[in-house]
């Protein structure tokens, strides 16, 4: 007698081998439907066979082949005598009973194909190698808008000062002495205790003198410059300048204007604001010197400087490829030849004057000012600026590029025929063209893809490399190499090449407000192309130019000349003179005198340490005060320090 539950599980079981059997009639039908796509799976077998260059790292992305035989998995669960009913037989498998009496049927799993084995279907492209002779393109006249190099009177010898005054002009150092002595008087109204001065123009230019000095003789603080330990003892920066005069302008530096200022700030939050208004007059200032006393050469380079900063704000980037990896970017083009930095900008975030092609193809426009270059020019970068739709655009305004490319980039060839491996040779080159687009790919010690609109894929050049010889030991040898890669070894460092010239003798100093940073690095911009310019002109005649080193050391004292022999005129205030032997300086090749001028105050207030006194290891306060020199000065019968500071200094 069968009861009731063994019944029902009966037909269960019946229901489940019914399903079954009908899923591998479907199964054998789709089998049979797919014998095309089967031989197409079988020819790209084939031609991996038959390549030698076949990359075996991409063979997980390889289609799935049907078996000639069902596979287990796809074999009919029959219920096994010793076991339980409804069980089946194969440990593992998936199928359900529930599934089945529900009409759902698990089809065979086939290997999702990857972007790259269909778009190699659907492009018909093939990488050349060496073998095939491409055709050189045809490349628009060289047409400059200048004649390339120093926009100056060629057979003129021009000192340090005066190439240097080409990008700190009068109006410039009178624009930030202007702000500088209103911020200052801000800060004082505002609650401020400390004693200002009003800063002239050739105190200004002591200042600059200090600040690129500083960059030749470093030391771990500012004050060590001013030291009377005996391990320091400058005497240098005492003769320029006080240790707290300096200090004072550095505190109170500012480039902009105050009411300009505030404006801006109020519209912070909405499009109008502007946040490089803070640096703009100088900002703007040294990119115009920067293209307007020098014209570049053929190949040029666009490329990223950092400018290292610690501040809190929120352009402030992270780049973990560059020696300095925290700070402002800057976006430069510079000369190839020379490295003179000819254009850049700052990197402030998203920008509303995008043009949604993307970061790289706005740099690189806006850096390439066409209408003051002129024709023909050969601009080279690197993989983030790199991109076919760049390179078509700036071939169509006559101007060429070069640079290496991203395979995932949009526009990239995505076919694999004939393409390299990652165990290809070192020198293997593979080469496509697409239209006036060349890419080629060459095995280095890693795989490098190059775009360019300018070059024949291999024209016989060949690069030294280190490789191994048939019996594994390292030999050195001539590979080849592609035009392009060769190029770009040559040009790409116009960049590098600047950034070198300023760290060799970086001004930078720590400040708490980020845009005095970037004053800083506009003195060593201004500084380093003075000394390109000073190069180029010294080629021209034929003469030895000076190193950077001594460019700088000259700099460096006509700059102090400039703010210690010339006498400022005096405040609008009464005065009195305090020595009645006037000193004489020399301005001009004409001896003028020159009467220092000091104020007092009630002795019982306003006093200060006498900085001539502190030198010698004193601190004696005196409330006398030199409106000259901005320093504290004893002046009684048993001490005249305003005497003897004014001797030395003269």
């Amino acid at each position: 007698m069968v009861s009731r539950e063994d019944r029902a599980t009966r037909k269960l079981c019946f229901g489940v081998n019914s399903a079954l059997e009908e899923f591998d009639r479907a199964s054998d039908n789709e089998f049979s439907n797919s014998s095309s796509d089967d031989e197409s799976v079988r020819e790209a077998d084939d031609d991996k066979e038959e390549d030698p260059d076949f990359d075996d790292l991409d063979s997980s992305e390889d289609e799935w082949e049907p078996e000639s035989e069902p596979s287990p998995k796809k074999q009919r669960l029959l219920l096994s005598p010793t076991s339980t009913p409804c069980t089946p037989s194969r440990a593992g498998a998936s199928l359900s009973p529930w599934s089945a009496l529900r009409g759902r049927s698990h089809s065979p799993r086939v290997r999702k194909r990857s972007a790259r084995s269909m778009s190699a279907e659907s492009d018909t492209g093939t990488w050349n190698d060496i073998s095939v002779e491409d055709e050189a393109p045809v490349l628009p006249s060289f047409l400059p808008k200048r004649n390339p190099g120093p926009q100056l009177v060629m057979d003129r010898m021009y000192s340090p000062l005066e190439v240097f005054q080409l990008f700190f002009q009068t109006s410039v150092v009178d624009t930030i002495v202007k702000n500088t002595n209103s911020y200052a008087r801000m800060r004082s109204e505002a609650g401020k205790k400390f004693l200002w001065v009003p800063l002239k123009a050739q105190e200004m230019y002591s200042y600059i003198a200090l600040v690129i000095y500083m960059g030749l003789f470093s030391a771990k603080s500012i004050i060590d410059y001013w030291s009377g330990k005996d391990i320091y003892r400058l005497p240098f920066p005492k003769s320029v300048m006080p240790r707290s005069r300096f200090q004072a302008i550095t505190w109170n530096l500012h480039l902009c204007d105050l009411k300009e200022d505030r404006a801006n700030a109020l519209k912070k939050g909405t499009r109008d604001h502007d946040r490089l208004f803070k640096i703009k007059p100088l900002y703007t200032d040294i990119i115009m010197a920067c293209k307007t006393y020098f014209h570049p050469n053929r190949q040029l380079a666009v490329d990223e400087r950092m400018v290292a900063s610690r501040a809190r704000i929120s352009f402030k980037q992270y780049m973990k490829d560059k020696p300095t990896k925290w700070g402002y970017k800057l976006f430069v083009l510079a000369d190839s030849a020379c490295g003179y930095t000819w254009n850049f900008f700052v990197y402030e975030g998203k920008s509303s004057l995008a043009t949604g092609k993307g970061l790289s193809y706005d740099s690189v426009m806006r850096l390439l000012d066409l209408s003051l270059l002129g024709n023909g020019y050969q601009v080279f970068m690197d993989n983030f600026y790199t991109s076919p739709g760049l390179l078509l655009d700036l071939l169509d305004k006559k101007t060429l590029g070069c640079g290496t490319i991203r395979s995932n980039t949009q526009g990239f060839p995505r076919t694999i025929n004939n393409d390299l491996s990652l165990r290809a040779q070192r020198g293997s080159i593979r080469w496509l063209r697409e239209g006036k687009l060349l890419f080629v790919r060459w095995m280095d010690t890693k795989l490098v893809s190059v775009c360019s609109t300018m070059h024949k894929a291999y024209d016989g050049a060949t690069v030294t490399r280190r490789v191994r010889n048939p019996k594994s030991a390292w030999e050195t040898s001539q590979i080849p190499i592609p035009a392009a890669l060769k190029d770009y070894n040559k040009y790409m460092g116009g960049v590098d090449l600047s950034d070198a010239l300023i760290g060799y003798y970086n001004v930078l100093h720590k400040t708490q407000k980020w845009y005095k940073t970037f004053f800083f690095h506009f003195v060593d911009i201004a500084v380093v192309n003075s000394f390109i310019l000073h190069q180029q002109l010294a080629k021209s005649q034929n003469k030895s130019p000076l190193t950077q080193k001594e460019f700088r050391e000259t700099l460096v004292s006509e700059l102090v000349r400039i703010g210690t022999l010339s006498c400022p005129s005096p405040d609008p205030k009464p005065s009195t003179s305090c020595d009645p032997e006037p000193s004489t300086t020399q301005v001009n090749s004409k001896k003028e005198p020159c009467w220092p001028e000091y104020f007092g105050s009630d002795a019982t207030k306003g006093r200060r340490i006498c900085v001539f006194c502190k030198l010698s290891g004193s601190k004696v306060k005196t409330p006398v005060y030199c409106t000259k020199c901005s320093v504290p000065l004893c002046f009684v019968a048993s001490r005249n320090c305003f005497r003897k500071w004014h001797a030395e200094k003269l």
